[in-house]
């Protein structure tokens, strides 16, 4: 990404997140207390770019609101959903775009994880993965106004879209992503690339979405510094494999955010989220830590996203990501 000069704009302060932050969990371990947490500073789309720019570089993401037309990517929520309906994801007399969960299913066998945690049901299986090449979807991903926001982001005369996205539902109660920074799943290029997650759908911070840890860039770049320290003797293969010998079987740093952020850094380390909204995408960098929070949404609203990476035409990107996904492709 180009320099730039740094040049706050006094028209677009911060905004802080009303209220307290509800209590924030993972897949394992304790409930993150309230003095590691904190919320997300959310962008406005009209911030002049340099200003955009300087926040990235500062904390490693941007959160940018209404990047995406909201009805576009409430049309997918429902596209989705209705595409998953023969499973009996969705409670009763509930319509696919609110997306609420059925409560009378167990919500260990119908999350939508995927990678390494699939569902046991094979039906539930090839409907994730088809849904990932329908034309509705594919059409989302090149939204008009994403596209035109992410050259004008980074610069790039021409962006490149990884073929391989992530197009994951998280049910109340069930499994979430665990932490990670990018970088470890796409090693196998060496220029850096840019990640924009897309809450598809309304998404409160009790609701599964995103949770970063708070200037983890260093720390990300720390620990895949150590990983290729310790990788002599593996093949050119293993070191760019997320599940070598070095990482979780999911290839995850790990399950537990609160012992992570508690032990990880120099010194107790927050973890940032808020309260997303359709239309919605926060960008971070290939070295930026975070995770999913567990989805105990009030209302049993189904958390619905994609996960996408951009890189500049004719870098040298990750060439096993340009294909769409399925659960076997060893990514």
């Amino acid at each position: 990404m180009a320099a730039i000069q740094q040049a706050p704009v006094a028209a677009h302060e911060l905004v802080v997140e009303p209220g307290q932050l509800p209590k924030l969990r993972s897949n394992y371990g304790n409930v993150i207390d309230s003095e590691s947490t904190g919320w997300l500073k959310p962008t406005p789309r009209d911030t002049p770019l340099e200003e955009m720019r300087r926040r990235f570089d500062e904390d490693g993401y941007v959160w940018v609101k209404n990047v995406i037309p909201r009805e576009v990517v409430l049309d997918m929520r429902q596209h989705y959903f209705e595409h998953m309906s023969p499973t009996g994801l969705l409670a009763p007399n509930t319509s696919p775009r609110a997306g609420i969960f059925n409560p009378a299913l167990n919500p260990l066998t119908h999350h939508g994880v995927g990678g390494h945690d699939l569902p046991p049901s094979a039906e539930q299986v090839s409907l994730l993965t088809s849904a990932h090449s329908t034309s509705s979807y594919l059409a989302f991903l090149k939204n008009d106004s994403l596209r035109a926001f992410i050259r004008g982001f980074t610069g790039w005369e021409q962006e490149v879209l990884v073929v391989r996205t992530l197009l994951r539902h998280n049910v109340p109660r069930g499994l979430s992503t665990g932490v990670h920074y990018d970088k470890l799943f796409l090693r196998g290029g060496s220029a850096d690339f840019l990640t924009g997650w897309v809450p598809i759908g309304d998404c409160g911070a009790e609701g599964g979405g995103l949770m970063y840890l708070e200037g983890s860039t260093a720390l990300g770049k720390k620990i895949e510094a150590e990983f290729w320290r310790g990788s002599e003797g593996m093949t050119p293969e293993q070191r760019i494999d997320a599940f070598n010998v070095n990482m979780t079987r999911d290839g995850q740093l790990t399950h537990d955010a609160e012992e992570f952020g508690r032990t990880k850094g120099e010194g107790r380390m927050r973890w940032l989220t808020g309260n997303f909204e359709a239309g919605d995408v926060v960008f971070h960098n290939p070295y930026m830590i975070h995770g999913a929070s567990k989805n105990e949404d009030p209302e049993g609203r189904i958390r619905l996203s994609t996960d996408l990476r951009f890189y500049e035409e004719g870098a040298a990107l990750d060439k096993r990501w340009m294909s769409i996904w399925r659960p076997d492709d060893g990514l």
